[in-house]
C-alpha cells in the first residue's frame, strides 16, 4: 500500500516482521559484544561501564518527553511534515537537555566520589545516552511513513559497527574501558546520522514541494508547543515507570532470597527479554497504523481485529521456538550452576514458567497499543501504573510466602508472579481499550488458546504432564484447518 506521493502506508504485518527480525539480529550482536567486553575488561571496569550506561539511559529518559511516540502515532497523517516535525521535537528536547545535563554534572560528584578518575568514561556514556534519545525521533518518523525496514537497518548498523570495533580492540589487546565506550558511541552516532540522512531523502523533498502547510495536518496535538508538550506528557510519564515493570519480581526476590537467587532469575529473564522484541516490534509497527485511523471507528476496529488474528497465529509459533532455543542454548551459553539446580533452581525451568507471560504479552499487544493510539492517551499511563501496582502486590505476596518454604519455590513463585502480571496486563488492556465486544466475538478461541498455553507452560516446568506441551500446536493446526474450510465454504456460497 502507498500514499499519494509514493509513500508507503504503515502495515502491521510487514513492518513488525522487519522490526522483529532486525531486533533479534541486533540482540545476538549485542550478546556477542557482551562476551567480548567480559573477556577484554576487568570485572570492575566492565561493571562500572554497564552501571553508567544504565544510569544515564534511565535518568536521561526525561529528555525524550514522549515526543517520538507522538510523532510515530501522527506522522502518517501528514508525511510532508515529518521532516520539520523531527526538528521541532529536537528543539523542545534541547530546552530540557541543557539544564538537565548541567544538573547531572553537578550531582555526579555526589553520587560517584571517584568521578575525577572516570571523567572520560562519564562523558562518553552520557553522550551515548543522549545520542540514543536523539535517534528515537527520526526512527519514529521513518516508521510513520512506512519505512520500518530502514528503522530496522539503523538498529543493525549500530550493533554491527559497535561489535566490529569491539572485535578490533579485543584482537589488538586493548583493555582500556574508554576505548570500548568510544566504540559504542561510534556505532550509535553513525546509526543516528544514517537515520537522519535516509529520512531527509524520503521526506524532505515532499516538505520542500509544499508552498503552504499547517501543523494542524498532523492533528490538534501539534497546533502549539504547549499543546504538543501536554499531549506527549502521558507517554513521558510512562517512560519513567516502564523500566520497573520487568524488574519488580527480581528486586523482591533479591530482598528475600539474596543476590544468587536474583542472578539465576535474571539469567532466565534474559531469554524472556530477548523474546519481548517481538511484541515490541509489533507495537511499534501497529502504532502508526492505528494512529492513522483513530478518528474512524470502523477502520480502527478492523485494524485491531486483523492484528488480533495475527497474534493468535504468531503466539504458538513463538512459544515453541522460544522453548526449543532456550532448552538447547541456555546450558551452552551460561555456567552450569545456573542450569543444574545448585543455586536452587534451573534457569531453563524458570524460563518455561515465564513463557506463559510472554504469550500473554503477545496477545495483549493490539490492545495496549490501541491505548497509545487512542484519543485518551492518559489511559495508557493508567494502564502501566495498574500493572506496576498489581505486579508489586502479587510478587510480594507470592515471594514472601514461598520464601518460607524454600529457595526453589521462591524462585518459581517470582516467575509465576511475572506471568500472572502479564495475564493481568492482557485483561486490563482489553478493558481500558474497550475491546471486550471484539474479544466476545472470538471467546472460544481466546479460552482455548490461553488454556492450552497455560497447560503447555506448566507441563514444560513440571514434566509429569509433558503431553500437555502439545496443546498449543493442536490449537494452531486446528485453527488453520478451520480457516481453510471456512474460506472454501465462503467461496462456494
Amino acid at each position: 500500500m502507498s500514499q499519494p506521493g509514493g509513500f508507503r502506508l504503515p502495515d502491521m504485518k510487514r513492518d513488525s516482521t522487519w522490526l522483529a527480525g532486525a531486533d533479534l539480529f541486533a540482540v545476538f550482536l549485542a550478546l556477542a559484544g557482551q562476551v567480548i567486553l567480559t573477556r577484554s575488561l576487568l570485572s570492575s571496569d566492565y561493571g562500572l561501564f554497564i552501571i553508567l550506561l544504565d544510569l544515564f539511559a534511565t535518568t536521561f529518559l526525561i529528555i525524550d518527553l514522549g515526543l517520538p511516540t507522538l510523532l510515530a502515532r501522527d506522522g502518517v497523517k501528514a508525511p510532508h511534515l515529518v521532516w520539520p516535525a523531527v526538528w521541532r521535537v529536537y528543539g523542545m528536547q534541547l530546552k530540557i537537555a541543557i539544564p538537565f545535563f548541567l544538573l547531572t554534572l553537578l550531582l555526579t560528584p555526589q553520587l560517584i566520589p571517584s568521578w575525577q578518575n572516570q571523567i572520560s568514561l562519564l562523558i562518553l556514556t552520557s553522550i551515548i545516552a543522549i545520542v540514543h534519545i536523539a535517534s528515537y525521533a527520526p526512527r519514529s518518523a521513518l516508521r510513520a511513513i512506512g519505512e520500518a525496514r530502514i528503522e530496522g537497518f539503523t538498529k543493525v548498523i549500530e550493533r554491527a559497527i559497535t561489535t566490529i570495533l569491539y572485535c578490533i580492540l579485543f584482537v589488538k589487546g586493548y583493555d582500556n574501558v574508554e576505548y570500548f565506550a568510544a566504540a559504542f558511541l561510534s556505532g550509535a552516532f553513525i546509526a543516528w546520522v544514517f537515520s537522519l540522512i535516509q529520512l531527509s531523502k524520503i521526506s524532505r523533498p515532499l516538505w520542500l514541494s509544499k508552498e503552504i502547510w499547517n501543523w494542524n495536518d498532523l492533528g490538534e496535538s501539534w497546533t502549539s508547543p504547549k499543546q504538543l508538550f501536554f499531549s506527549a506528557m502521558p507517554f513521558a510519564i510512562t517512560l519513567g515507570i516502564l523500566p520497573y515493570v520487568i524488574r519488580i519480581e527480581k528486586f523482591i526476590l533479591a530482598g528475600y532470597m539474596g543476590i544468587d537467587a536474583a542472578a539465576l532469575f535474571h539469567v532466565a529473564q534474559l531469554a524472556w527479554l530477548a523474546g519481548l522484541v517481538v511484541p515490541q516490534a509489533m507495537r511499534s509497527a501497529l502504532l502508526p497504523v492505528l494512529g492513522n485511523v483513530r478518528d474512524d471507528e470502523s477502520a480502527f476496529k478492523s485494524e485491531m481485529e486483523k492484528s488480533m488474528y495475527f497474534c493468535f497465529n504468531l503466539m504458538p509459533i513463538g512459544f515453541y521456538c522460544g522453548a526449543i532455543i532456550v532448552w538447547l542454548l541456555l546450558p551452552i551459553a551460561f555456567p552450569s550452576q545456573y542450569i543444574d539446580g545448585s543455586l536452587g533452581a534451573s534457569a531453563v525451568d524458570i524460563f518455561f514458567i515465564l513463557l506463559f507471560g510472554w504469550s500473554m504479552t503477545i496477545l495483549a499487544t493490539p490492545f495496549y497499543t490501541a491505548l497509545k493510539a487512542g484519543k485518551k492517551p492518559w489511559n495508557f499511563t493508567l494502564f502501566i501504573l495498574l500493572v506496576v501496582v498489581f505486579g508489586s502486590l502479587v510478587g510480594w505476596f507470592l515471594i514472601s510466602y514461598f520464601s518460607e518454604v524454600g529457595i526453589t519455590q521462591a524462585i518459581a513463585s517470582a516467575a509465576f508472579a511475572s506471568s500472572l502480571t502479564s495475564l493481568f496486563l492482557l485483561i486490563i488492556s482489553i478493558h481500558l481499550s474497550r475491546s471486550w465486544p471484539l474479544v466476545k466475538e472470538n471467546m472460544s478461541a481466546w479460552i482455548l488458546l490461553i488454556s492450552s498455553v497455560a497447560i503447555a507452560s506448566y507441563s514444560l516446568w513440571n514434566t509429569d504432564f509433558i503431553i500437555g506441551v502439545s496443546l498449543p500446536a493442536i490449537y494452531f493446526i486446528g485453527s488453520l484447518i478451520y480457516s481453510k474450510v471456512n474460506s472454501k465454504s465462503l467461496d462456494n456460497a
